[in-house]
């Protein structure tokens, strides 16, 4: 990955690093551990926004 990526691209892995930790919670055993990956996906979603703007990063509206 380059410097010169821009806001969008940045917002995109954001939005993708949350997805998969939204993933792994979801095949988390343990209760505590699934609840750490949610919110921790759910922080990076918040910061995505606040950064980029709501919808950033994502490629398909529907």
């Amino acid at each position: 990955m380059s410097k010169d990526s821009g806001p969008s691209e940045r917002a995109r892995e954001m939005q993708d690093k949350a997805q998969e930790l939204e993933q792994a919670a979801q095949h988390a055993t343990d209760p505590a551990e699934r609840q750490r990956l949610k919110d921790k996906a759910l922080r990076i979603r918040e910061k995505s926004e606040q950064q980029y703007g709501r919808g950033s990063g994502t490629v398909d509206p529907m």
